[in-house]
């Protein structure tokens, strides 16, 4: 059966109901009859782009109601798929803060206030039994094909932290991006909500709320419910990559470090933002003409995110020859408690520890060391914000950081856009337009100079969606460091042509299958190299490149057999 084509057992009802085979109007005259459905469509046969049209049309009609667009795509996705994914191919850049961050965070704190169809797997601590979660998975396919799984317990989710058994959309968001963004078939993809309670008051004292309501479960009681949970993924789909999604700062990192070496997985928080924000760096010293090794790096917000960005610059300080403590000597992290010192060590997270400052060296400083002193002091030429802590990038900040470098790296990277540490123009304006510039969320370009100054997105999509098709296609047995330093390094070097202008830190997304394949390649490179793979693979660049592009999904509706 070749890729154009998909077996077809329903009629009627049931081939309306099924997203994945449902063409609605597409259907042809022959395929109305041979499966009942003459009396269940209007007479007008549509093509597909003619569908795309009248989907978009409908979609524009919500205006500024970016929550109901929201609503009315994931519809569609449970409706139709191959339109679903056809219509925001064509309009990417315009639908993916609707489909994802920023609105995505709205739906999901609003998922028990909307009656709507349930996408994904809802597991809960309340059923641990092993044979149970396995029935429970094995609903949703057979061992051949899943072959990645979005996994989240809903506690850190996109700077809005707990939100129970709502989770599961962040899931369901991230499984479509890695559709759109790099071809993954996304009938080979289930995304997973452990719901283990929830801390969150306000969904707790919702008569609405669809979740457990109870305390968030921590301890032993998680972890071997965790363990339990994977391993059943495992014996059921033994091909499947597992994707970290929004585990809470506490878990996220040592989750990450427990089962790395056991399963193929990966943390999108930890390590898609700190390779994402590794290569928006390289492409800014590549301005400022300045090395790596140079730099003097300040992270506000040492969270899940902070701290992933953190480990990434460590991991290409040492690879540009450093020893792990001079690496380490480069990085200043900055949170609650002000710039971390030895002196915070009793409330530092194991994560934290690494990378304090000795006392002594602010021992005239009385309490803590805010932002602003910090800069001062450390003179940091790169500052990147992952707080969720809106205005934190003060003007005085933000003067600072220009009074002591030429170029500043300025990159307030905290999603949504409502919680970013400061706006690109402001920051423009505070360090007189010299400041080099990346952000979490999408937004317009500012004017510098007279001229548009396209401000780059920091956006995972970017590298994730990449980096998880080139580990399903390698079979991959494990995600190691080089691996995820190959992305990050094939994303710092796509080519000038997808980007949308020349002073760009990152490519467009609008390109962005041009830009999954690139870093698919590299992805698939590496994995060979370590012998991590376990399918075979051409070894010739273009041969490689046209093999990947074999392997993509595309929105096109098959014929049926």
């Amino acid at each position: 059966m070749s890729k154009d084509e998909i077996k077809c057992s329903l009629k009627g009802e049931a081939l309306l109901a099924n997203p994945r085979l449902n063409k609605d109007t597409a259907f042809t005259e022959e395929e109305r009859i041979k499966y009942e459905l003459t009396s269940r469509l209007p007479p007008v046969v549509e093509t597909l782009q003619e569908q795309i049209d009248r989907a978009y049309e409908q979609y524009k009609s919500f205006g500024d109601r970016v929550l109901e667009k929201n609503f009315y795509l994931s519809q569609l996705s449970i409706r139709n798929q191959t339109l679903f994914y056809a219509l925001i191919s064509q309009h990417l850049v315009e639908m993916i803060p609707i489909i994802y961050t920023p609105t995505e965070g709205d739906a999901i704190m609003q998922f028990s206030d909307v009656y709507r169809y349930p996408e994904g797997c809802f597991l809960d601590i309340d059923h641990k039994d092993p044979q149970y979660i396995k029935n429970q998975l094995s609903a949703f396919g057979t061992k051949d094909s899943i072959k990645y799984i979005i996994l989240t317990d809903s506690e850190g989710i996109l700077g809005i932290g707990d939100q129970g058994v709502g989770g599961v959309l962040i899931s369901v968001a991230k499984g479509h991006l890695m559709t759109l963004c790099a071809g993954l078939d996304p009938n080979c993809f289930l995304p997973i909500v452990l719901d283990v309670g929830t801390d969150n008051q306000k969904h707790r004292s919702n008569p609405q709320y669809m979740g457990l309501k109870r305390d968030r479960v921590r301890g032993e009681e998680y972890d071997q419910y965790l363990s339990t949970v994977l391993r059943s993924i495992r014996e059921v789909f033994p091909h499947a990559f597992i994707h970290f999604e929004d585990f809470g700062l506490k878990n996220a990192k040592r989750i990450l470090d427990e089962y790395t070496k056991e399963f193929a997985c990966f943390n999108d928080d930890i390590q898609g933002t700190g390779a994402v924000a590794l290569a928006a760096i390289v492409a800014a010293l590549q301005v400022t003409k300045s090395p790596l090794t140079e730099q003097r790096i300040m992270i506000f917000g040492a969270g899940t995110a902070g701290i992933g960005i953190a480990n990434q610059i460590t991991s290409a300080l040492v690879g540009d020859g450093l020893s792990k403590q001079q690496a380490i000597d480069h990085i200043y992290l900055v949170d609650r408690y002000g710039l971390l010192l030895e002196k915070h060590a009793d409330v530092a997270t194991e994560d934290q520890k690494p990378f304090l400052k000795k006392n002594d060296s602010f021992q005239d400083i009385n309490g803590d060391v805010d932002l602003e002193t910090a800069i001062s002091r450390v003179k940091p030429t790169i500052l990147l914000g992952c707080s969720g802590q809106p205005g934190k990038f003060t003007e005085r900040a933000m003067r600072e950081m220009a009074k002591h470098v030429e170029q500043p790296i300025i990159f307030p990277i905290s999603n949504p856009t409502k919680l970013m540490e400061a706006k690109p123009d402001q920051i423009n304006e505070w360090t007189n337009g010299k400041a080099l510039m990346a952000t979490g969320s999408p937004l317009p370009p500012i004017k510098r100079n007279g001229k548009e100054y396209i401000i780059s997105q920091c956006n995972n999509a970017l590298l994730y969606p990449a980096l998880g098709v080139g580990c399903v296609l390698s079979g991959c047995k494990f995600l190691t460091d080089t691996m995820m330093k190959a992305a990050s390094d094939a994303l710092a070097t796509v080519p000038k042509n997808l980007f949308k202008s020349e002073e760009a830190l990152l490519p467009d997304l609008n390109n962005a299958r041009e830009i999954s394949r690139h870093i698919t390649l590299a992805v698939l490179k590496q994995a060979r190299k370590e012998n991590m793979s376990t399918t075979e693979f051409p070894t010739d660049d273009k041969e490689l490149s046209e093999w990947i592009l074999k392997h993509e999904w595309n929105p096109t509706y098959k014929k049926f057999v």
